[in-house]
């Protein structure tokens, strides 16, 4: 076992049953920290992504056998050198970022200049510790920790590998499908707008008493609850895409709509905020010319019908 002289948590660890509890991360779990959860079994504990905050103190509040990435993101890794000596899991689909800091990068698919400069942010800032030994599953792969079991349900759209985590005792881990105001992100090379729109249908199955995001909404008690901010979430994709119909009245670019801004507000400043503007616009531009809504006028530019 890792971690032989645990941190306290104190009032940051919120125990919604006997064996799972939520270590909430810094200003309520919002990015660049998050709500990370900790399964306790009777054989093995496991830990599903260690966040910055979780780094910062040194580990979880008990000893950790398992960690369990949902998705290959900075920010859901930041953790994961806490545990030297746990084993970690991702999906097959996004394992390469638990490998390597090159596989990470390639989830986001920035240019040379902008990869970069990210590339020293998630060295710096997100304690990036690679872990080549990382082992992968599959859509409904059980995690057995003895008593408590927590099964992997593949949401892909945010990355290839995404997913969510059906825990015993009516806990549902969401991950990054996280009910926010912001929305559903997926502007990254491996993002999916039609797979994250799937995903948004699938997840509204899922029967619990409490659902737990990574970021912000962190506990969301009763299934009422959780509809309603599913639901919330879900019409964001639909806004951005009339919003983008509506710009679209004229002839416009890529670089129109990134210079516009229809994800992030304008004042915002990040490091792939533009490529993340390119990536989301180019993929309801394609959504679009399927359902006949807009065509290219010309080459690189497109006009609503």
């Amino acid at each position: 076992m890792s971690n032989s002289n645990p941190p306290s948590w104190g009032e940051q660890q919120i125990r919604l049953t006997d064996s799972v509890s939520v270590l909430v991360g810094a200003e309520g779990g919002r990015y660049p920290s998050g709500n990370s959860l900790l399964i306790e079994g009777s054989a093995e504990v496991a830990i599903i992504d260690p966040s910055v905050t979780v780094f910062s103190k040194g580990g979880a509040p008990v000893p950790v056998d398992i960690v369990v990435n949902s998705h290959g993101h900075e920010d859901h890794l930041a953790g994961n050198g806490a545990f030297p000596d746990a084993r970690v899991h991702m999906h097959d689909d996004d394992l390469l970022a638990a490998h390597s800091i090159e596989g990470l990068l390639q989830v986001y698919g920035l240019d040379e200049d902008t990869g970069a400069v990210f590339r020293q942010e998630i060295l710096e800032e997100f304690n990036y510790t690679p872990r080549p030994d990382a082992t992968g599953f599959s859509d409904g792969h059980r995690f057995d920790l003895g008593g408590m079991t927590m099964e992997a349900v593949h949401l892909p759209g945010h990355t290839r590998g995404h997913s969510g985590f059906r825990i015993d005792g009516g806990v549902f881990f969401l991950s990054d499908i996280d009910l926010t105001g912001f929305g559903p992100y997926y502007g990254d090379t491996w993002s999916d707008l039609d797979q994250f729109d799937d995903s948004l249908r699938k997840v509204r199955d899922e029967e619990a008493d409490w659902y737990v995001t990574f970021h912000h909404k962190g506990i969301i008690e009763g299934r009422p609850a959780f509809l309603e901010l599913l639901d919330s979430f879900h019409a964001v994709i639909d806004r951005r895409h009339q919003a983008m119909l509506e710009f679209l009245a004229e002839p416009k670019s890529i670089a129109d709509m990134v210079a516009t801004r229809f994800i992030y507000r304008p004042h915002v400043e990040h490091v792939f905020a533009d490529s993340v503007e390119s990536r989301s616009a180019e993929m309801h531009i394609a959504r679009m010319i399927e359902r006949d809504e807009a065509v290219e006028v010309e080459p690189g530019l497109y006009q609503t019908n």
